[in-house]
């Protein structure tokens, strides 16, 4: 019986520590439901609409550049035509540089989104942090960044504690 025991026992104590308590959250649904997030988004927003409007308006002038070069291109001398071409070409880069200046890798709407969105991002992970530890979750899974929950029992959705640890309404 001894023998018995010596040997159930751990393997007993392993299979329980072997379950671990799995949480998972939606935060973008956490994100959606908080004022501060929403205002941070209609900021991004405004910039990316001002900012294309003047992409937009640098692309009407390159436009008419150029439907104004082609149809004087046949009564230019070569020394007229060449100088427009390079302005046509100067315009072009100009626009492309403004581009990626403002929604490029690395760009200002880059930029001003991880300014106003990563604390707030922060504040969320911090909540989700503190609930795991409180219940002794081993491993929160976030189902709306891209992780696929094939099957998710709803007694472990820690979504709604995140909202009442942020005081979210």
């Amino acid at each position: 019986m001894k023998k018995i025991l010596t040997i159930i026992l751990p393997l007993l104590s392993f299979v329980f520590i072997s379950i671990a308590q799995v949480g998972f959250v939606d935060t973008k649904y956490v994100l959606n439901k908080m004022p501060e997030y929403q205002e941070a988004q209609k900021q991004l927003d405004q910039l990316g609409i001002q900012w294309q409007r003047e992409i937009d308006n640098m692309q009407a002038v390159l436009n008419k550049m150029n439907i104004d070069f082609n149809a004087e291109q046949a009564m230019l001398s070569d020394d007229i035509k060449k100088k427009r071409q390079d302005e046509i070409a100067n315009k072009e880069k100009e626009v492309r540089d403004l581009q990626r200046k403002h929604f490029g890798f690395d760009g200002d709407l880059f930029t001003k989104r991880e300014q106003l969105v990563n604390p707030i991002k922060d504040r969320v992970n911090n909540a989700v942090q503190r609930i795991a530890v409180s219940l002794n979750y081993k491993i929160v899974l976030d189902k709306s960044e891209g992780i696929t929950v094939m099957f998710a029992d709803k007694k472990l959705d820690i979504t709604e504690n995140v909202i009442r640890e942020l005081s979210i309404k």
